[in-house]
């Protein structure tokens, strides 16, 4: 087979966070505490889905924010 590989993951992955990011700087423009929130979710359902693990590879602001500091299970 020649040619690229059109199921590319990183290049996949990087057209999905590109258009995550656009999505959530227009989010933010109408309204900046809603995507606070919706953020907050996404972190704590990718913790979730980690059983966890994610909480440790953030800084403790983000944590703490999200809702996923050490003092209060997610």
């Amino acid at each position: 087979m020649t040619g690229a590989d059109p199921a590319d993951p990183v290049a996949a992955t990087d057209d999905d966070a590109a258009e995550l990011i656009a999505q959530l700087r227009a989010l933010a423009g109408a309204d900046p505490v809603e995507v606070r929130q919706v953020v907050a979710e996404v972190l704590a359902a990718l913790d979730r889905a980690a059983g966890g693990a994610l909480r440790e590879h953030l800084p403790e602001a983000i944590r703490v924010d999200a809702g996923l500091d050490a003092s209060s299970p997610a």
